[in-house]
């Protein structure tokens, strides 16, 4: 039986670089993220090295979107095996008072309200398909545990998700479901470039962090999608190796 994954935010960065490595593993990928051109140029490139893939444009954000998403899966395969909760952004380095409402719910609606919806869809449709169960990957980052200078919205959002990540754990038990989460520091995407260039720490200093290959990473989420159900990574942490995260403020 083939094996069915779904990438959210998979036209760029992680999201990418995951969905071409588990095409390499066998699964069918379907790749989702608001922006159309960027996912035909993934899935394309899963087709090149002799993979299969559904490039879905949706945004995580949208109800309607993330049930269309799941109905056209669910249409196209019977199934799920694992969502890889990806899609995620930063907000602006600002402190909490210079922070709009506008800034704090777009970050709110696209890290966790849009984690919410693929996992509640992902649940669904893993809780009902014959053989039941999968699995959910939960796309954290060490913001989980200590935040950076100036990152309310983001570092309160992935704290969040490490409450829906237990809980999924726990309640998904009961339907042959598991989930966990890997917390990425300073992997090499467009979106770290500016770590390497300088940012700003907790001591007030500006100084440049060090990045880490993007395909540790994905090898990391590889062994974590390859288990089986009886066994689960409920959090791993992937990291540059010197980046300034253990012993941080």
């Amino acid at each position: 039986m083939d094996k069915i994954a779904l990438v959210t935010g998979a036209g760029r960065g992680i999201g990418r670089a995951v969905a071409l490595g588990l095409a390499q593993d066998g699964y069918t990928v379907a790749l989702a993220g608001r922006s159309p051109e960027p996912l035909a140029q993934a899935a394309e490139a899963i087709a090149q090295g002799g993979g299969r893939a559904l490039a879905v444009p949706a945004d995580v954000r949208s109800e309607e979107a993330v049930d269309a998403l799941f109905a056209r899966i669910r249409d196209e395969f019977g199934r799920l095996d694992l969502l890889f909760n990806n899609a995620g952004i930063f907000t602006p380095g600002l402190e909490i008072d210079a922070l709009t409402v506008a800034q704090w719910r777009d970050v709110v609606d696209t890290n966790l309200n849009g984690a919410f919806l693929c996992a509640r869809g992902a649940y669904a449709l893993m809780k009902a398909q014959t053989p039941r169960g999968g699995r959910i990957i939960n796309n954290g980052s060490i913001s989980a545990h200590a935040p950076r200078p100036r990152s309310v919205g983001y570092t309160t959002t992935k704290h969040a998700l490490t409450g829906l990540t237990r809980s999924l754990s726990l309640d998904g038990r009961a339907h042959d479901i598991a989930c966990g989460q890997i917390d990425i520091g300073n992997a090499a995407t467009d979106m770290a470039d500016h770590m390497a260039q300088g940012i700003a720490q907790a001591d007030g200093r500006i100084a440049a962090e060090p990045l880490m290959d993007v395909r540790h990473v994905v090898d990391a989420v590889r062994y974590m999608a390859g288990l089986p159900l009886s066994a689960n990574v409920q959090f791993m942490t992937v990291m540059a190796t010197k980046m300034p995260f253990i012993g941080r403020g």
